[in-house]
Protein backbone atom coordinates (compact mmCIF):
# COMPACT_ATOMS: atom_id res chain seq x y z
CA UNK A 1 0.00 0.00 0.00
CA UNK A 2 2.75 2.77 0.50
CA UNK A 3 4.67 1.52 -2.31
CA UNK A 4 1.42 2.24 -4.46
CA UNK A 5 0.78 5.19 -2.41
CA UNK A 6 4.42 6.66 -3.60
CA UNK A 7 3.60 5.34 -7.07
CA UNK A 8 0.77 7.33 -7.56
CA UNK A 9 2.62 10.41 -5.84
CA UNK A 10 5.60 10.03 -8.58
CA UNK A 11 3.64 8.72 -11.62
CA UNK A 12 0.14 10.66 -11.09
CA UNK A 13 1.31 13.69 -9.26
CA UNK A 14 4.73 13.75 -10.88
CA UNK A 15 6.28 15.05 -7.55
CA UNK A 16 9.70 15.22 -6.90
CA UNK A 17 11.72 12.52 -4.39
CA UNK A 18 12.23 15.44 -1.28
CA UNK A 19 8.86 16.79 -1.76
CA UNK A 20 7.20 12.96 -1.86
CA UNK A 21 9.42 12.87 1.24
CA UNK A 22 8.60 15.80 3.29
CA UNK A 23 4.31 14.16 2.67
CA UNK A 24 5.45 11.04 4.55
CA UNK A 25 7.38 13.16 7.38
CA UNK A 26 3.53 15.03 7.79
CA UNK A 27 1.85 11.83 7.56
CA UNK A 28 4.31 10.08 10.24
CA UNK A 29 3.01 13.08 12.94
CA UNK A 30 -0.70 11.28 12.66
CA UNK A 31 -2.70 8.30 12.07
CA UNK A 32 -0.60 6.87 9.79
CA UNK A 33 2.50 7.34 12.44
CA UNK A 34 4.60 4.23 12.08
CA UNK A 35 7.78 2.22 11.52
CA UNK A 36 7.18 1.77 7.57
CA UNK A 37 5.97 5.49 7.23
CA UNK A 38 9.41 6.41 8.58
CA UNK A 39 11.80 4.26 6.91
CA UNK A 40 9.56 5.59 3.97
CA UNK A 41 10.45 9.32 4.32
CA UNK A 42 14.60 8.59 4.98
CA UNK A 43 14.74 5.88 1.62
CA UNK A 44 13.30 9.26 -0.31
CA UNK A 45 15.98 11.95 1.42
CA UNK A 46 19.09 9.32 0.95
CA UNK A 47 21.34 10.20 -1.42
CA UNK A 48 24.19 7.97 -2.64
CA UNK A 49 27.85 9.36 -2.31
CA UNK A 50 27.09 10.85 -5.56
CA UNK A 51 24.88 13.29 -4.49
CA UNK A 52 22.16 11.71 -6.29
CA UNK A 53 18.71 10.03 -5.09
CA UNK A 54 19.21 5.92 -4.38
CA UNK A 55 15.77 4.92 -4.75
CA UNK A 56 15.51 5.51 -8.62
CA UNK A 57 18.68 3.28 -9.24
CA UNK A 58 17.84 0.12 -7.15
CA UNK A 59 15.70 -2.59 -9.48
CA UNK A 60 12.32 -2.47 -9.53
CA UNK A 61 11.79 -6.54 -8.92
CA UNK A 62 11.05 -8.02 -5.74
CA UNK A 63 11.00 -11.34 -4.20
CA UNK A 64 9.50 -12.39 -0.99
CA UNK A 65 10.40 -14.66 2.20
CA UNK A 66 7.05 -17.17 1.70
CA UNK A 67 5.04 -14.77 4.83
CA UNK A 68 2.66 -13.50 2.63
CA UNK A 69 2.34 -16.89 -0.12
CA UNK A 70 2.30 -18.90 3.19
CA UNK A 71 -0.59 -15.89 4.62
CA UNK A 72 -2.54 -16.26 1.05
CA UNK A 73 -2.45 -20.50 1.28
CA UNK A 74 -3.99 -20.49 4.57
CA UNK A 75 -6.35 -17.99 3.54
CA UNK A 76 -8.00 -19.67 0.85
CA UNK A 77 -7.61 -23.42 3.18
CA UNK A 78 -9.69 -21.60 5.53
CA UNK A 79 -12.22 -19.62 2.74
CA UNK A 80 -11.39 -16.06 4.49
CA UNK A 81 -11.01 -13.26 2.28
CA UNK A 82 -7.38 -12.06 3.05
CA UNK A 83 -6.95 -10.38 -0.93
CA UNK A 84 -5.04 -7.12 0.17
CA UNK A 85 -1.98 -9.46 1.51
CA UNK A 86 -3.02 -11.43 -1.46
CA UNK A 87 -2.40 -9.10 -4.46
CA UNK A 88 0.78 -7.47 -2.54
CA UNK A 89 2.06 -11.17 -2.97
CA UNK A 90 1.04 -11.09 -6.94
CA UNK A 91 2.29 -7.61 -7.11
CA UNK A 92 5.94 -8.88 -6.52
CA UNK A 93 5.65 -11.67 -8.40
CA UNK A 94 4.47 -9.53 -11.10
CA UNK A 95 7.67 -6.79 -10.25
CA UNK A 96 9.84 -9.91 -10.43
CA UNK A 97 8.38 -10.05 -14.89
CA UNK A 98 10.99 -7.75 -15.51
CA UNK A 99 11.94 -8.23 -19.07
CA UNK A 100 8.47 -9.23 -20.23
CA UNK A 101 7.24 -5.65 -18.31
CA UNK A 102 9.87 -3.66 -20.24
CA UNK A 103 8.78 -5.52 -23.27
CA UNK A 104 4.97 -4.89 -22.93
CA UNK A 105 5.38 -1.44 -22.09
CA UNK A 106 6.46 -1.25 -25.95
CA UNK A 107 3.31 -2.60 -27.29
CA UNK A 108 0.36 -2.25 -25.06
CA UNK A 109 -1.16 1.11 -24.92
CA UNK A 110 -2.69 2.97 -21.71
CA UNK A 111 -4.56 6.45 -21.63
CA UNK A 112 -3.82 9.61 -22.75
CA UNK A 113 -5.09 11.24 -19.71
CA UNK A 114 -2.83 13.49 -17.19
CA UNK A 115 -4.28 14.68 -13.77
CA UNK A 116 -5.35 17.55 -13.88
CA UNK A 117 -7.17 18.08 -10.40
CA UNK A 118 -5.67 20.13 -7.33
CA UNK A 119 -2.50 18.51 -6.05
CA UNK A 120 -2.74 19.04 -2.12
CA UNK A 121 -6.49 17.64 -2.18
CA UNK A 122 -5.31 14.71 -3.88
CA UNK A 123 -2.67 13.94 -1.47
CA UNK A 124 -5.56 14.23 0.97
CA UNK A 125 -7.44 12.07 -0.64
CA UNK A 126 -4.45 9.58 -0.61
CA UNK A 127 -3.73 9.67 3.14
CA UNK A 128 -7.06 8.89 3.80
CA UNK A 129 -6.74 6.02 1.31
CA UNK A 130 -3.79 4.56 2.95
CA UNK A 131 -5.34 4.77 6.09
CA UNK A 132 -8.62 3.30 4.95
CA UNK A 133 -7.19 0.33 3.53
CA UNK A 134 -4.90 -0.62 6.33
CA UNK A 135 -7.82 -0.86 8.33
CA UNK A 136 -9.30 -3.44 5.84
CA UNK A 137 -6.01 -5.13 5.30
CA UNK A 138 -5.77 -5.77 9.33
CA UNK A 139 -9.66 -6.65 9.41
CA UNK A 140 -9.07 -8.91 6.90
CA UNK A 141 -5.88 -10.46 8.76
CA UNK A 142 -8.21 -10.40 12.18
CA UNK A 143 -10.84 -12.35 9.96
CA UNK A 144 -8.05 -15.08 9.01
CA UNK A 145 -7.19 -15.46 12.80
CA UNK A 146 -10.69 -15.45 14.21
CA UNK A 147 -11.54 -18.73 12.16
CA UNK A 148 -8.37 -20.25 12.37
CA UNK A 149 -8.93 -20.12 15.96
CA UNK A 150 -12.34 -21.63 15.45
CA UNK A 151 -11.10 -24.35 13.25
CA UNK A 152 -8.32 -25.29 15.78
CA UNK A 153 -10.28 -24.69 19.07
CA UNK A 154 -7.62 -21.74 20.01
CA UNK A 155 -8.51 -19.20 22.52
CA UNK A 156 -6.76 -16.26 21.06
CA UNK A 157 -6.46 -12.76 22.52
CA UNK A 158 -6.77 -10.17 19.53
CA UNK A 159 -5.71 -7.45 21.46
CA UNK A 160 -3.00 -8.71 23.10
CA UNK A 161 -1.45 -10.02 19.22
CA UNK A 162 -2.01 -6.58 18.43
CA UNK A 163 0.13 -5.43 21.36
CA UNK A 164 2.99 -8.23 20.51
CA UNK A 165 2.97 -6.79 16.62
CA UNK A 166 3.84 -3.54 17.97
CA UNK A 167 6.28 -4.51 20.45
CA UNK A 168 8.74 -5.01 18.09
CA UNK A 169 7.96 -5.96 14.53
CA UNK A 170 8.47 -4.29 11.23
CA UNK A 171 4.43 -3.45 11.33
CA UNK A 172 4.48 -1.88 14.39
CA UNK A 173 2.54 1.40 14.03
CA UNK A 174 0.28 3.69 16.44
CA UNK A 175 -2.51 2.48 14.88
CA UNK A 176 -2.23 -1.48 16.25
CA UNK A 177 -3.09 0.64 19.74
CA UNK A 178 -6.48 1.13 18.52
CA UNK A 179 -7.09 -2.39 17.44
CA UNK A 180 -6.16 -3.14 20.70
CA UNK A 181 -8.61 -0.76 22.24
CA UNK A 182 -11.31 -2.05 19.96
CA UNK A 183 -10.83 -6.03 21.05
CA UNK A 184 -10.70 -4.65 24.74
CA UNK A 185 -13.83 -2.86 24.55
CA UNK A 186 -15.75 -6.13 23.11
CA UNK A 187 -13.78 -9.22 22.65
CA UNK A 188 -16.02 -10.69 20.08
CA UNK A 189 -15.98 -8.11 18.03
CA UNK A 190 -16.99 -9.87 14.60
CA UNK A 191 -15.21 -7.31 12.39
CA UNK A 192 -12.40 -4.81 13.02
CA UNK A 193 -15.07 -2.83 10.53
CA UNK A 194 -17.24 -2.73 12.63
CA UNK A 195 -15.70 -1.42 15.97
CA UNK A 196 -17.14 2.09 16.54
CA UNK A 197 -13.76 4.03 16.26
CA UNK A 198 -13.05 2.60 12.93
CA UNK A 199 -16.30 2.51 11.39
CA UNK A 200 -16.44 6.25 12.11
CA UNK A 201 -13.20 7.25 10.32
CA UNK A 202 -13.79 4.46 7.36
CA UNK A 203 -16.98 5.93 6.63
CA UNK A 204 -15.35 9.11 5.91
CA UNK A 205 -11.92 7.79 4.24
CA UNK A 206 -14.21 5.57 2.14
CA UNK A 207 -14.70 8.17 -0.38
CA UNK A 208 -11.02 9.38 -0.53
CA UNK A 209 -10.11 5.63 -1.50
CA UNK A 210 -13.08 5.94 -4.62
CA UNK A 211 -10.86 9.04 -5.43
CA UNK A 212 -7.33 6.70 -5.60
CA UNK A 213 -8.25 4.14 -6.77
CA UNK A 214 -10.28 6.16 -9.77
CA UNK A 215 -7.65 8.26 -10.50
CA UNK A 216 -5.48 5.47 -10.61
CA UNK A 217 -7.40 3.78 -12.95
CA UNK A 218 -7.67 7.04 -15.34
CA UNK A 219 -4.39 7.60 -15.02
CA UNK A 220 -3.05 4.36 -15.84
CA UNK A 221 -1.01 3.79 -13.06
CA UNK A 222 -1.69 0.47 -11.11
CA UNK A 223 -2.77 0.02 -7.53
CA UNK A 224 -3.82 -3.21 -7.49
CA UNK A 225 -4.37 -3.57 -3.16
CA UNK A 226 -5.98 0.06 -2.91
CA UNK A 227 -8.49 -1.61 -5.59
CA UNK A 228 -8.27 -5.00 -3.10
CA UNK A 229 -9.50 -2.71 -0.37
CA UNK A 230 -12.42 -0.92 -1.99
CA UNK A 231 -13.58 -3.95 -3.32
CA UNK A 232 -13.57 -5.62 -0.02
CA UNK A 233 -15.16 -2.92 1.50
CA UNK A 234 -17.91 -2.59 -1.51
CA UNK A 235 -18.50 -6.53 -1.22
CA UNK A 236 -18.42 -6.95 2.80
CA UNK A 237 -21.10 -3.69 3.69
CA UNK A 238 -23.59 -5.21 0.78
CA UNK A 239 -26.38 -7.39 1.54
CA UNK A 240 -26.88 -9.11 -1.72
CA UNK A 241 -24.07 -10.54 -3.76
CA UNK A 242 -24.17 -11.88 -7.46
CA UNK A 243 -23.38 -15.22 -6.05
CA UNK A 244 -26.65 -15.61 -6.59
CA UNK A 245 -25.78 -15.92 -10.44
CA UNK A 246 -22.49 -18.16 -9.54
CA UNK A 247 -25.01 -20.86 -7.40
CA UNK A 248 -27.39 -20.75 -10.51
CA UNK A 249 -24.81 -21.53 -12.73
CA UNK A 250 -23.53 -24.23 -10.95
Amino acid sequence: LICEAYNLMKDVLGMEQNEMANVFEEWNKGELDSFLIEITRDILKYKDTNGKYLLPTIRDTAGQKGTGKWTGISALEYGVPVTLIGEAVFARCLSALKDERVGASKVLPGPNITFTGDKNEFLEHLRKALYASKVISYAQGFMLLREAAKVNKWNLNYGGIALMWRGGCIIRSVFLGNIKDAFTKNPQLSNLLLDPYFSERISVAQLSLRQAVAQAALVGVPAPAFSAALAFYDGYRSPVLPANLLQAQR
